[in-house]
């Protein structure tokens, strides 16, 4: 049997493609894979750009998402911006009933 190293970023070519790979990155809740995510969308997209774009190193950049990397809030912030991604939060579900919960789009914070 013969293999073949497998690299996500060379799959990661629509804006669709990285949100649900993101996404399931989020939903799978280990912030290793988390960084690993962000690491090969980043990967996908430029890594030299998205360090411009995100106000850090290419080195930096490399050692905050690699197997291991522990980025710090403010270079996720950034570089979630920098691939054109935003960060939001739902309720996981809801603490009486177990049941997941929904936010109204018309609601705002006060």
């Amino acid at each position: 049997m013969k293999t073949f190293k497998w690299d996500a970023s060379e799959f990661l070519e629509t804006e669709e493609d990285i949100a649900m790979y993101l996404s399931l990155a989020f939903e799978e809740g280990d912030p290793e894979a988390i960084a690993l995510a962000i690491g090969n969308i980043a990967k996908a997209r430029g890594m030299t750009e998205i360090a411009k774009k995100a106000g850090v190193s290419r080195d930096s950049l490399y050692r905050s998402f690699r197997k291991g990397g522990d980025p710090r809030l403010t270079t996720l912030v950034g570089v979630m911006s920098s691939l054109g991604m935003k960060l939001t939060a739902e309720p996981a579900e809801s603490r009486k009933t177990g049941q997941k919960m929904t936010v109204s789009s018309n609601k705002r914070l006060a």
